[in-house]
Protein backbone atom coordinates (compact mmCIF):
# COMPACT_ATOMS: atom_id res chain seq x y z
CA UNK A 1 0.00 0.00 0.00
CA UNK A 2 1.74 3.72 -0.79
CA UNK A 3 1.27 6.53 1.29
CA UNK A 4 -0.94 8.18 -0.08
CA UNK A 5 -3.70 5.15 -0.22
CA UNK A 6 -2.57 4.96 3.72
CA UNK A 7 -3.12 8.50 4.33
CA UNK A 8 -6.57 8.26 2.92
CA UNK A 9 -7.33 5.73 4.76
CA UNK A 10 -6.50 7.56 8.21
CA UNK A 11 -8.57 10.65 7.10
CA UNK A 12 -11.27 8.36 6.29
CA UNK A 13 -11.47 6.54 9.19
CA UNK A 14 -11.10 9.98 11.72
CA UNK A 15 -13.90 11.90 9.88
CA UNK A 16 -16.10 8.63 9.56
CA UNK A 17 -15.40 8.22 13.57
CA UNK A 18 -16.17 12.05 13.97
CA UNK A 19 -19.46 11.92 12.30
CA UNK A 20 -21.10 8.47 13.74
CA UNK A 21 -19.73 9.82 17.21
CA UNK A 22 -20.92 13.44 17.51
CA UNK A 23 -24.33 11.91 15.73
CA UNK A 24 -24.44 9.21 18.63
CA UNK A 25 -23.56 11.82 21.36
CA UNK A 26 -25.80 14.60 19.82
CA UNK A 27 -28.88 11.21 20.22
CA UNK A 28 -27.30 9.92 23.63
CA UNK A 29 -26.56 12.68 25.47
CA UNK A 30 -27.70 16.12 23.98
CA UNK A 31 -31.71 15.50 22.65
CA UNK A 32 -32.31 14.18 26.38
CA UNK A 33 -31.17 17.10 28.02
CA UNK A 34 -33.08 19.27 25.73
CA UNK A 35 -35.87 17.06 25.99
CA UNK A 36 -36.36 17.38 29.88
CA UNK A 37 -35.68 21.26 29.27
CA UNK A 38 -32.18 21.06 30.95
CA UNK A 39 -30.71 23.14 28.25
CA UNK A 40 -31.28 26.74 27.14
CA UNK A 41 -32.12 27.43 23.30
CA UNK A 42 -28.80 28.93 22.80
CA UNK A 43 -26.28 25.73 23.14
CA UNK A 44 -28.87 23.58 21.55
CA UNK A 45 -28.77 25.94 18.24
CA UNK A 46 -24.83 26.15 18.80
CA UNK A 47 -24.54 22.07 18.89
CA UNK A 48 -27.34 21.55 16.05
CA UNK A 49 -24.85 24.13 13.92
CA UNK A 50 -22.23 22.36 14.61
CA UNK A 51 -23.50 18.96 14.03
CA UNK A 52 -24.66 20.62 10.45
CA UNK A 53 -21.00 21.43 10.06
CA UNK A 54 -19.50 17.86 10.95
CA UNK A 55 -21.96 16.23 9.10
CA UNK A 56 -21.61 18.27 5.88
CA UNK A 57 -17.73 18.28 5.97
CA UNK A 58 -16.96 14.94 6.75
CA UNK A 59 -19.66 13.36 4.38
CA UNK A 60 -17.71 15.90 1.68
CA UNK A 61 -14.66 14.19 2.83
CA UNK A 62 -15.85 10.55 2.70
CA UNK A 63 -17.09 11.15 -0.72
CA UNK A 64 -13.26 12.45 -2.17
CA UNK A 65 -12.04 9.64 0.05
CA UNK A 66 -14.27 7.10 -0.29
CA UNK A 67 -14.17 7.45 -4.28
CA UNK A 68 -10.38 7.44 -3.85
CA UNK A 69 -10.33 3.85 -1.84
CA UNK A 70 -12.54 2.36 -3.91
CA UNK A 71 -11.03 3.26 -7.40
CA UNK A 72 -7.37 3.60 -6.87
CA UNK A 73 -7.28 1.78 -4.04
CA UNK A 74 -9.69 -1.39 -3.83
CA UNK A 75 -9.16 -1.21 -7.89
CA UNK A 76 -13.31 -1.83 -7.44
CA UNK A 77 -15.41 -2.10 -11.12
CA UNK A 78 -19.21 -1.88 -11.77
CA UNK A 79 -18.89 -5.92 -11.90
CA UNK A 80 -17.36 -6.00 -8.76
CA UNK A 81 -19.27 -4.19 -6.69
CA UNK A 82 -22.61 -5.41 -8.34
CA UNK A 83 -21.80 -9.19 -8.54
CA UNK A 84 -19.62 -10.02 -4.93
CA UNK A 85 -20.91 -9.39 -1.69
CA UNK A 86 -18.12 -6.88 -0.33
CA UNK A 87 -19.86 -5.20 -3.42
CA UNK A 88 -22.43 -5.34 -1.90
CA UNK A 89 -21.67 -3.80 1.12
CA UNK A 90 -19.82 -0.76 -0.44
CA UNK A 91 -23.29 -0.47 -1.69
CA UNK A 92 -24.84 -0.51 1.22
CA UNK A 93 -22.49 2.12 2.52
CA UNK A 94 -22.98 4.50 0.36
CA UNK A 95 -27.01 4.50 0.83
CA UNK A 96 -26.43 4.71 4.59
CA UNK A 97 -24.02 7.39 4.11
CA UNK A 98 -26.78 9.33 2.11
CA UNK A 99 -29.03 8.69 4.64
CA UNK A 100 -27.22 9.79 7.49
CA UNK A 101 -26.54 12.75 5.92
CA UNK A 102 -30.03 13.08 5.12
CA UNK A 103 -31.10 12.71 8.55
CA UNK A 104 -28.46 14.80 10.33
CA UNK A 105 -30.05 17.66 7.99
CA UNK A 106 -33.83 16.91 8.87
CA UNK A 107 -32.52 16.69 12.26
CA UNK A 108 -30.63 19.49 12.90
CA UNK A 109 -33.55 21.54 10.90
CA UNK A 110 -35.86 20.73 13.45
CA UNK A 111 -33.44 21.75 16.12
CA UNK A 112 -32.44 24.86 14.53
CA UNK A 113 -36.20 26.32 14.03
CA UNK A 114 -37.00 25.64 16.91
CA UNK A 115 -34.11 27.70 19.37
CA UNK A 116 -34.77 29.88 16.56
CA UNK A 117 -38.07 30.78 18.74
CA UNK A 118 -36.72 30.16 21.90
CA UNK A 119 -37.65 26.85 22.23
CA UNK A 120 -36.04 23.61 23.56
CA UNK A 121 -38.16 20.61 23.99
CA UNK A 122 -40.70 20.79 21.29
CA UNK A 123 -37.64 20.96 18.66
CA UNK A 124 -35.74 18.34 20.59
CA UNK A 125 -39.19 15.87 20.48
CA UNK A 126 -38.99 16.88 17.05
CA UNK A 127 -35.77 15.68 16.13
CA UNK A 128 -35.42 12.76 17.92
CA UNK A 129 -36.60 10.19 15.79
CA UNK A 130 -34.30 11.46 12.84
CA UNK A 131 -31.87 11.40 15.36
CA UNK A 132 -32.96 7.50 16.91
CA UNK A 133 -32.55 6.10 13.16
CA UNK A 134 -29.45 8.30 12.75
CA UNK A 135 -28.00 6.67 15.47
CA UNK A 136 -28.82 3.33 13.69
CA UNK A 137 -27.49 4.34 10.54
CA UNK A 138 -24.25 5.59 12.03
CA UNK A 139 -23.64 2.10 13.99
CA UNK A 140 -24.86 -0.02 10.98
CA UNK A 141 -21.77 2.44 9.12
CA UNK A 142 -19.53 1.21 11.34
CA UNK A 143 -20.72 -2.04 11.26
CA UNK A 144 -20.33 -2.42 7.72
CA UNK A 145 -16.60 -0.93 7.87
CA UNK A 146 -15.60 -3.42 9.96
CA UNK A 147 -16.79 -6.18 7.51
CA UNK A 148 -15.17 -4.55 3.87
CA UNK A 149 -12.09 -4.41 6.27
CA UNK A 150 -12.12 -7.38 7.67
CA UNK A 151 -13.31 -9.11 4.09
CA UNK A 152 -10.40 -7.53 2.31
CA UNK A 153 -7.81 -8.04 5.20
CA UNK A 154 -8.79 -12.15 4.67
CA UNK A 155 -9.76 -12.22 8.27
CA UNK A 156 -13.79 -12.52 7.59
CA UNK A 157 -14.34 -14.00 3.80
CA UNK A 158 -17.06 -13.23 2.57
Amino acid sequence: MSLLNAGVYVVHLLFAALWTGSVLFAWYVVLPLARDGNLNASPLGTVAGKLTTISRASAAVLFLTGGHMAAAAAGYTVESLTGTTQGHLVIAMIVLWFGLAGLVEVGTSKLTDGTGRDKVREPAHEATRFFQVGAVFAVLLLVDAGLIISSRMGIFLL
